[in-house]
């Protein structure tokens, strides 16, 4: 690398003013963090609030290097919606930059080939790019050889501590240990409290201590404020009049997917421009919903988090969340995203009754136990690699969970990832029980935080900072007050909402049933544990219906109540329910006849809704699908339907009282949760004779 000459600052002003504008300046702490970066090789941690310009620091940084013939800046970014941001800023400023990600696979070689030609400034990457085969050696080596720089965006991720944690990012300490000492890495984040940041910058030291310029997290643009509307209805009845009135486009948080979608439903159908944005949106509808929010041609996207880090909507009004996060500095990051570049941005927490039940099910999916993880290694050979989808029926976990299980287990040595699969190192490892449970008790702590926050008596915005551990907070509880919030300001946000309002939203919300699709495979690896079934699935039920989802606003209490409850026979609630699904099943051919899954905890329920069912709809009444036990605990799709298939009691084919094969049959379970007790109990009826099977569950899990 050619050596370091010191970059006049008036090249750093010109190349700025080229990304951000003719009136942008350098303020001095960007400069600090650039003279670090450019002119002294340094590794830099930078902890500032969003908006700061942390992106103009390692874009000006970028091109100051290559212009003293420096190789290209590697960015490693968790997103697609920033990375896409990244590109179109780099592009302004006359920055060659380049992505690779799951978007673009048709164009990886001819990047691959451009960085080996040395015309690309800026690759941006994501931290599962860092472990995939073909990139990790053939593609990495070289820019860990090469690389004008390394940045680590919303470095809070490399941190097992951080609110966002990602297995993959913990290969970065990897990469960083390879580089070069002459190579400059720049670590930025807006969310890092003093143990993240302790983390980090032990992660990132090399030779020398980085670098760590860390500035005051107020963000004075923003009005924080908390409204509390116990009735689900009502508080969406809320949200539609307050999208009404506030000026300017905005994000609507929820905590769930099924949230987001239906939310989006109620709005549009109350005459809102509104669209759904989840992790489960497809890339060319998520890259179209930015593009329509960014340009103010729609009011709002109702998003989970995948609609996070890195989104730069610089005069973004408002941000509400239906539901509150279980973390403040995941709160403080999202609300982030609003009043960037505008004097004023309202953010509204609207805490439900249903979040606590939320955040003990994402808890539950933590890092399993020790045992569990031991299967996983057990699992695999150090000469012939296995597939996940190979591995996770010799296991009882789920594909997620088994997928970050492998991921963690691979940053600490103990898997490989290879073409094929994985393959065990044989180098030992331990289970870091310290680690981990200090990781549940930093959720539990940061749990009982959101529960403060929503309770105040004091400044909201205060109190984030606290959380993050703002180093420019004042400990004078009076100079530290915002002046902005609620608290602050002594103002109660109107809760007040017009009956015709609550009444629209209501017959909106109040509409039961959910669509339920039936499974089309078996899951891969069954006969590795015993069971001689693959492939296309040809005699399973038709697609399915639910009254309700368990998170749903207005079904959801109704359903947990009805399942979490003492057994009881339906009520007339519950039964209408039914019928109005029933009534809007646009089926091909009319049920005849209806059976219940036998429920070992809930019998009545069960039993009493086919009952119900066959009474007003003049349905035959078969005997209940019986089972050995009833209680099926298997995490993953294979081990379930292995399970299931033991469990569940065919019945005599064309029997008095089995089945009658006269029409399809309506098949009443209580959960509607993986898909497989339905799958495995309708192939069962249709092998006895039912010509066709259609599932009714009372409620679906999500």
């Amino acid at each position: 690398m050619t050596e370091s000459i010191a970059p006049p600052r008036d090249r750093a002003e010109e190349l700025l003013r080229e990304l951000a504008g003719p009136a942008a300046r350098l303020r001095e702490d960007q400069w600090t963090a650039i003279e670090a970066l450019v002119v002294e090789r340094r590794r830099v941690l930078v902890v500032q609030r969003t908006g700061w310009g942390k992106s103009a620091v390692y874009f000006i940084s970028a091109m100051l290097l290559r212009e003293q013939g420096a190789g290209p800046t590697v960015i490693i970014s968790p997103l697609l919606a920033l990375m896409r941001n990244q590109v179109a800023a780099a592009e302004r400023a006359g920055v060659r930059a380049v992505t690779l990600n799951s978007t673009n696979v048709t164009e990886w070689a001819s990047i691959h080939a451009d960085i080996a030609a040395g015309v690309v400034d800026v690759l941006l990457v994501s931290p599962e790019r860092l472990n995939n085969p073909d990139f990790r050696d053939q593609v990495l080596p070289e820019l860990a050889r090469d690389a004008g720089m390394v940045v680590i965006d919303e470095a809070h991720c490399v941190s097992d501590w951080g609110h966002d944690f990602r297995p993959d990012y913990r290969r970065i300490r990897t990469l960083i240990a390879e580089l070069s000492t002459d190579i400059p890495v720049l670590a930025t984040t807006a969310t890092a409290n003093d143990r993240v940041v302790a983390d980090v910058r032990e992660q990132l030291a090399g030779s020398d201590e980085p670098t760590v310029l860390r500035g005051g997290l107020d963000r004075e643009s923003l009005h924080l404020s908390v409204v509390r509307i116990v009735d689900p209805v009502a508080r969406i009845a809320w949200l539609a009049d307050y999208l009404e009135r506030v000026e300017g486009s905005g994000i609507v948080y929820a905590l769930t997917v099924a949230a987001a979608h239906d939310v989006a439903e109620a709005l549009r159908e109350r005459g809102l421009d509104v669209l759904a944005y989840t992790g489960r949106t497809e890339a060319a509808e998520r890259e179209s919903a930015e593009a329509d929010l960014l340009a103010n041609r729609v009011k709002a996207l109702v998003a989970t988090s995948a609609l996070g880090m890195g989104f730069d909507k610089p005069d973004l009004a408002f941000v509400v969340h239906l539901g509150a996060p279980s973390s403040p500095i995941a709160y403080y990051q999202q609300i982030g995203r609003a009043g960037r570049a505008t004097e004023r941005a309202e953010v509204a927490l609207l805490p439900g009754a249903e979040d606590e039940a939320i955040w003990r099910y994402f808890a539950s999916v933590a890092f399993p136990r020790e045992q569990v993880v031991r299967r996983v290694l057990d699992a695999l050979d150090t000469e012939a690699p296995r597939s996940t989808a190979a591995i996770e029926p010799l296991v009882d976990l789920n594909r997620t969970r088994l997928e970050m299980v492998l991921k963690v287990l691979d940053v600490d040595g103990a898997v490989r990832r290879v073409r094929g699969g994985w393959l065990a190192t044989g180098m030992p490892w331990e289970y870091d029980t310290r680690r981990y449970e200090g990781l549940a008790d930093a959720r539990r702590a940061e749990e009982q935080a959101m529960r403060l926050y929503q309770e105040l008596g004091a400044c909201r915005m205060a109190f984030l900072r606290r959380q993050l551990d703002d180093p420019t907070l004042p400990d004078d509880a009076a100079a530290a007050a915002c002046g902005r919030c609620d608290v602050c300001t002594g103002t109660t946000t109107t809760i007040a909402v017009s009956d015709d309002a609550v009444a629209r939203a209501r017959a909106i919300l109040d509409r039961p049933g959910v669509e339920l699709a039936p499974r089309r495979q078996w899951p891969t690896g069954l006969r590795t544990i015993g069971v001689d079934l693959a492939g296309k699935i040809p005699d399973g039920p038709d697609a399915g219906r639910a009254i309700g989802r368990l998170t749903d606003p207005v079904w959801g209490a109704r359903l947990r109540a009805a399942l979490d409850g003492p057994d009881a026979p339906p009520d007339d609630q519950l039964v209408q329910a039914a019928i109005r699904v029933l009534a809007a099943w646009n089926w091909d051919t009319r049920p005849t006849a209806v059976l219940a899954i036998d429920n070992p905890d809930r019998p009545l329920l069960v039993r009493g809704l086919a009952e119900a069912l066959a009474r007003v709809g003049r349905l035959e009444l078969l005997e209940p699908l019986h089972r050995r036990s009833g209680t099926i605990t298997a995490a993953n799709s294979a081990h379930r339907v292995a399970a299931l298939l033991d469990d569940l009691i065919a019945p005599d084919p064309m029997s008095h009282g089995g089945v009658s094969s006269a029409g399809p049959i309506l098949m009443v379970d209580a959960l509607w949760d993986t898909g497989w007790t339905a799958t495995v109990a309708g192939r069962l009826l249709r092998r006895a004779g039912a010509p066709a099977v259609l599932p009714l569950a009372i409620a679906a899990a999500g």
